[in-house]
């Protein structure tokens, strides 16, 4: 199979794409789908975020995306993260095939990741990451099983694009009320604040690591 990947560039997603890269023997990174010349039984789109013509995609067998949601449930931006303020630690995840709509192409696959509730940003990421890669190589091993895919059903849901402000805490709620947005906030570019009598706070959160006991 000629396989390839698309992601990205400059952004959490690429050091897994480099390593779904060399987890499959002969396959080829790219950063803009333009770029891609030549033809693909499989191109892999993870987290690549300009929209892809049906010129491009028509030259590939099969163009895959990855989405954190149970679709057409939860269709959009971020849906792990607005799922996670939603109370969930099940996040289903749906491969698709990649069509002119809006993450509404026919499903090949869906899995669930199970979170504990208390991972924050970076282990959120690296989790959703690792759940993708894997999901990439089962298609491709068991290929036979999943090359034929079928069209979504059920009631459709939209997430908004998250920005700085759906970062903002509330201060007349505990923290443990905020603790999942705690979770989600990235301490570097969209860090936890609160507002009070005109004056802005941010707040940076991470584990403390527990230090080696003595006898």
């Amino acid at each position: 199979m000629k396989i390839a990947i698309l992601t990205s560039p400059n952004q959490w997603f690429v050091p897994y794409a480099k390593i779904l890269n060399n987890k499959i023997i002969s396959s080829e990174l790219y950063f803009n789908h333009e770029n891609i010349i030549k033809s693909y039984d499989i191109v892999f789109i993870l987290s690549y975020h300009k929209i892809i013509s049906k010129e491009y995609l028509k030259k590939n067998k099969h163009n895959i995306v990855i989405h954190a949601s149970a679709l057409p449930k939860g269709k959009g931006w971020a849906p792990m993260f607005w799922q996670i303020l939603e109370g969930n630690n099940d996040i289903p995840f749906s491969m698709f095939e990649a069509d002119s709509g809006i993450d509404s192409g026919k499903i090949y696959m869906q899995r669930v990741l199970k979170l504990t509730g208390y991972e924050l940003n970076n282990e959120l990421r690296d989790k959703q990451a690792n759940f993708t890669i894997n999901m990439c190589l089962e298609f491709i091993k068991n290929y036979h099983i999943y090359q034929n895919p079928k069209a979504q059903y059920g009631v459709e849901s939209v997430y908004s694009k998250r920005n700085i402000e759906d970062s903002k805490l509330d201060i007349n709620k505990t923290i443990k009320e905020q603790f999942n947005l705690l979770r989600i906030v990235d301490n570097e570019n969209y860090p936890a604040f609160f507002e009070l009598d005109g004056h802005r706070y941010i707040l940076k959160i991470e584990l403390e690591e527990k230090k080696g006991g003595g006898e």
